[in-house]
């Protein structure tokens, strides 16, 4: 049976509870696989119940498919058996590296967009299908600070890794938004050029401002409510290319489940939106 996604929620242990009574029409869960990639225990056993009611979906973070490097096999061996346990809707990664000669940075890191770099990443990508027996998806990174060396503008790196490995796009509004305001460039022109017949699923999140720097920073802090740019954006996406399964993001300051669920009712209104026009 075919599973469609309309808006999610991030799964955190504090709503496990109001999780599995929710009668949300629709509704589904995203967490981090680092967590739940073990044989068993509490939590590993509060997502299979909520599972038996939910579809989930898998958004990693420590693959680190960016990093110039061979993938851990140990951990993405444990990412396959998760994945064969739960069997997500939905797996998806980044676009960045956070490993090196075995060390591991709690960070989702940048680096030069250069065909050398597109080539390691392709393999890396198409090595994670091949193990995952599925398409992944990958999303586009937040940015801080320019980087020299780039030899490939973000979005076309992005459709060709799609072109080259078959695999999917995870677009974070967010983060385009976040990186448009640091760099100073228009996020409405990112997304127009945006590779959208990719798109498995879209994030909307919240961000911080850097206190150190007069708010001349914007930080993907995902502690604060979806700002009104970011909704903007969205709805301005949604329109443009039609619904998307559509993922709220919150991993700090965390609010009570029904801020979050109002936040998550809101975004499927976006989605609706189109086909009561259409209607």
């Amino acid at each position: 049976m075919t599973t469609v996604l309309t808006a999610g929620l991030g799964l955190k242990p504090l709503y496990y509870d109001a999780a599995l009574a929710c009668p949300a029409a629709g509704l589904w869960f995203e967490v981090h696989p680092e967590n739940y990639m073990v044989a068993g225990g509490p939590r590993l056993a509060w997502l299979e119940a909520i599972r038996a009611k939910y579809a989930i979906s898998l958004h990693g973070v420590a693959l680190s498919l960016a990093a110039d490097a061979e993938l851990d096999p140990a951990h993405l061996a444990r990412l396959a058996a998760l994945a064969r346990r739960i069997e997500p809707a939905l797996i998806s990664e980044h676009l960045a590296w956070s490993t090196w000669r075995g060390t591991y940075h709690p960070d989702l890191l940048p680096f030069p967009r250069t065909s050398e770099a597109l080539a390691r990443i392709a393999d890396n990508v198409s090595r994670t299908q091949d193990v995952l027996q599925r398409r992944i998806a990958i999303e586009n990174p937040s940015h801080y600070l320019r980087m020299d060396g780039h030899a490939w503008d973000e979005v076309d790196f992005l459709a060709e890794l799609s072109r080259r490995t078959g695999c999917g796009l995870l677009l974070d509004t967010n983060n385009v938004y976040v990186s448009a305001r640091n760099l100073g460039y228009s996020a409405e022109a990112y997304l127009d050029a945006f590779p959208v017949a990719s798109v498995m699923e879209i994030h909307l999140a919240g961000h911080a401002t850097d206190a150190n720097l007069g708010g001349a920073l914007l930080i993907d802090s995902h502690d604060a409510p979806i700002a009104p740019e970011v909704w903007a954006l969205y709805s301005r996406l949604i329109a443009r290319i039609g619904a998307r399964p559509t993922l709220i993001e919150r991993d700090d300051k965390l609010p009570d489940f029904a801020t979050l669920l109002a936040e998550r009712e809101r975004a499927d209104a976006v989605l609706r939106a189109p086909l009561a026009k259409a209607a």
